[in-house]
C-alpha cells in the first residue's frame, strides 16, 4: 500500500526575517515609550548630591544612588509644556499602533501553509511597519538632538537608556518593513519568489511492482515429457555440440622399439 506523501510549504527568508524583527522592534518601542528615563538629571542644585530625576514622556520620577527606590509621578509643567515632549507623545502612540496594525495586514501574507506567499499583502504590511519605524526615530532623534535645550534644573545631562532603546527598536522596524516590503517588486531577477516545495514521506518510499515469476525448470526430473520453459535441457550438457581435441601423444617415445633388450631376458 503506498505511502501517504505530505507537502510543506517553505516560507520565504526575507518574509521571516521581518516578521521576526518587527515584534522585537515593537516590545523595545513600548518600553522606550512607557518607561520614564529619557534623559537623567543629576546635580540638582535643592537636593542632595546623590539624588537625581529621570525624565520621560509621561513622567518623572526622583531616585537615589543609596538606594533603589522611585518616585514616580514628580511634576514639572515647564518641561512637559516643552513642544517635543507633546510630538514624541503623539509619534510614539502612533508608532505602536502602526506596528500592530502591519503586523495585522501582512500575516494573512505570509501564511506558510498556502502554497504561495500573498507577496501584495505582505509588501503592504511591511510598509507599514516601515513606517512604524520611522516614526519611532524621528522623536528619539530630535529628543536627543536638544537633549540639553529642554527645560532643567540642572545642566548635568546624560541621555537615558529609553533613546537607546527607541533607536534600536526603531531601526528593526525599518529593516523588518523594508525586507518584506521588497519582495512585492521584481528585483534581483524574481529571485526572491522563487519558493522551495519540500515534499515529506516520512519513510522512502517502498517499490510496490509486483515481483516478476521466472519458472525454473526441474534439475531432478529426466523425463523428455516433462515441461520447461527454456529451451534446452540438462541432457543437453552431456552431449555437447563440438569435437574435443585428441588426446596428446606422451612426448617421451620408446627408443629401443619392439626388440628385448639383453637385460630384458
Amino acid at each position: 500500500m503506498p505511502s501517504t506523501s505530505f507537502i510543506h510549504f517553505r516560507t520565504p527568508g526575507i518574509l521571516i526575517f521581518g516578521m521576526v524583527m518587527a515584534p522585537c522592534g515593537w516590545i523595545l518601542d513600548l518600553t522606550a515609550t512607557v518607561a520614564p528615563n529619557w534623559r537623567t538629571v543629576n546635580n540638582l542644585p535643592t537636593e542632595a548630591a546623590d539624588i537625581f530625576l529621570q525624565q520621560g514622556i509621561w513622567d518623572i520620577c526622583r531616585a537615589s544612588t543609596s538606594n533603589r527606590e522611585l518616585q514616580c509621578n514628580q511634576q514639572d509643567e515647564a518641561y512637559f509644556n516643552e513642544q517635543i515632549i507633546e510630538i514624541a507623545q503623539a509619534m510614539m502612540v502612533a508608532s505602536l499602533i502602526v506596528t500592530l496594525i502591519g503586523l495585522a495586514v501582512a500575516i494573512p501574507g505570509v501564511r506558510c501553509w498556502r502554497e504561495r506567499p500573498n507577496w501584495t499583502v505582505a509588501g503592504l504590511g511591511g510598509l507599514l511597519i516601515f513606517c512604524s519605524g520611522v516614526l519611532t526615530i524621528i522623536p528619539i532623534a530630535w529628543y536627543t538632538h536638544i537633549l540639553t535645550n529642554i527645560t532643567a534644573a540642572s545642566t548635568d545631562i546624560q541621555v537615558g537608556y529609553c533613546i537607546v532603546l527607541g533607536y534600536i527598536g526603531g531601526i528593526m522596524e525599518i529593516l523588518g518593513g523594508f525586507v518584506m516590503f521588497i519582495g512585492i517588486c521584481r528585483c534581483c531577477g524574481g529571485k526572491n519568489r522563487s519558493e522551495r516545495v519540500v515534499r515529506n514521506t516520512g519513510r522512502a518510499a517502498r517499490n510496490t511492482t509486483a515481483p516478476t515469476r521466472i519458472t525454473v525448470p526441474s534439475m531432478t526430473s529426466r523425463s523428455p515429457s516433462s515441461a520447461s520453459s527454456v529451451p534446452y535441457s540438462k541432457d543437453s550438457f552431456d552431449q555437447p555440440d563440438f569435437r574435443r581435441p585428441a588426446p596428446r601423444a606422451s612426448s617421451k617415445a620408446s627408443s629401443y622399439g619392439a626388440q628385448p633388450y639383453d637385460a630384458d631376458l
